[in-house]
């Protein structure tokens, strides 16, 4: 990589803006295994029975919900602080407080103080991600917002890796109240990222009443003259990438015959460094492409490695599964860059809140219902075949895109 390439590298990296967007992706990733993976490791070793594991997952419900409060965000603040940060440091001091609650209680005999206390922690952390993305969406420039979206992404894989393989590994040495008052610390990350973070004077903006903080964002967004076509956008682009993926751990194994420990080390181990390399190069050469021509390139990319899976399927081998998946992981962390990139570009600034958390539970959509149409077609139609549909299921989102070209194109040149 020559110094050209670098040079756009060092200057967001030097930034105290792209110092906050990092800190802050790992803020926001942290929390979210701790309610639900590592939470649910906790219950199993703590002799809970299934079924009451099982109804833990309704404690995932906040994620795909925060939509309904977020305009609270938009309206009020703690003005002491700004608009935005001061609903980032308020729900991480809370977030890091529960998690110390929670360490101090046990699950075999105060049961539902403990689920009481896991659905706190999943609705300050989603409060939380309202309120970063509100302030990613308004504080990044045009031209920051795809290495800003990179950063970001990558920093929360890493929060949750910590949340999830050394948090593991902690409560196996050390026990799990320790593993969660240590990640109570680390949130301590988050609330030095919001108070480094510079932040713009939006407060004039805010909704005029709660009632506006409703209404406004939707009016506003559907007054778009093609309002409903970036909708299906914003649906459909990721449709493809997620359809293939939705049944890839099933495919290795069952479809390919790889073993548990060629999957982990290969699809789980190398796939995370190529998607957090390829997020980072993406927001590097979005800087060069701009939105539009990133969002086709990338769009490309990710279809097309959908059919390297459709060889393994033919000819499964270790030689070929290293390729296959290390460009399907690429490929997909360049895509996620340029998506979170349109859809910070999608918000008007005085709604962001509102509008970053709607159009991110839509985005959503695709991957939640997946999953039992991935499993009907692959019994109907064979691996092969299955993956040859998902390249052409991600080719309306690009045909939508290029007819989209002017409005995406003028949504790069604005600052919300």
């Amino acid at each position: 990589m020559n110094a050209s390439w670098l040079a756009p590298f060092r200057r967001v990296l030097t930034s105290r803006t792209e110092l906050a967007v990092l800190l802050l992706g790992f803020s926001s990733g942290l929390p979210f295994l701790l309610s639900s993976g590592t939470l649910q490791a906790w219950l199993t070793v703590s002799h809970i029975s299934t079924s009451t594991i099982g109804l833990f997952a309704l404690v995932g419900l906040p994620y795909t919900l925060k939509f309904l409060w977020a305009p609270l965000l938009d309206r009020y603040s703690l003005r002491w602080l700004g608009r935005r940060r001061s609903w980032m440091v308020l729900a991480q001091i809370a977030i890091a407080l529960t998690l110390l609650a929670m360490a101090i209680t046990k699950p075999e005999s105060q049961i539902w103080a403990f689920a009481l206390l896991a659905l706190m922690l999943a609705t300050l952390s989603a409060t939380q991600d309202i309120a970063i993305d509100a302030w990613r969406t308004d504080t990044l420039s045009p031209e920051e917002r795809g290495f800003g979206a990179a950063l970001f992404v990558m920093a929360y894989r890493i929060g949750m890796l910590a949340a999830g393989s050394l948090a593991m590994i902690f409560a196996q040495y050390f026990g799990w109240p320790f593993t969660y008052t240590v990640m109570a610390v680390f949130m301590g990350i988050g609330i030095v990222a919001t108070l480094i973070a510079p932040e713009k004077n939006t407060l004039e903006l805010a909704p005029p009443s709660l009632l506006a903080a409703v209404v406004e964002p939707l009016r506003e967004f559907f007054g778009r003259r093609e309002a409903w076509a970036l909708l299906a956008l914003i649906v459909l682009y990721k449709f493809g990438d997620a359809f293939a993926s939705a049944l890839s751990t099933t495919f290795l194994i069952r479809g390919a015959g790889f073993s548990l420990a060629e999957i982990g080390l290969i699809n789980n181990g190398l796939g995370l460094v190529i998607t957090l390399v390829g997020g980072l190069f993406g927001g590097l050469w979005m800087i060069k492409l701009g939105l539009f021509r990133s969002l086709m390139v990338f769009g490309v990319l990710q279809a097309v490695t959908n059919l390297g899976y459709a060889l393994l399927a033919v000819a499964p081998s270790l030689g070929l599964m290293v390729p296959v998946i290390a460009l399907e992981h690429f490929t997909g962390g360049l895509g996620t860059a340029a998506f979170v990139a349109l859809l910070m570009a999608a918000c008007d600034i005085r709604y962001s809140a509102t509008q970053f958390a709607l159009l991110s539970a839509i985005a959503s959509l695709g991957r939640v219902y997946l999953g039992p149409v991935a499993g009907l077609t692959v019994t109907a139609l064979g691996w092969p075949s299955f993956f040859v549909l998902t390249f052409i299921a991600a080719l309306p989102g690009l045909w939508l895109l290029f007819r989209l070209r002017a409005m995406i194109q003028q949504m790069d040149r604005s600052p919300n």
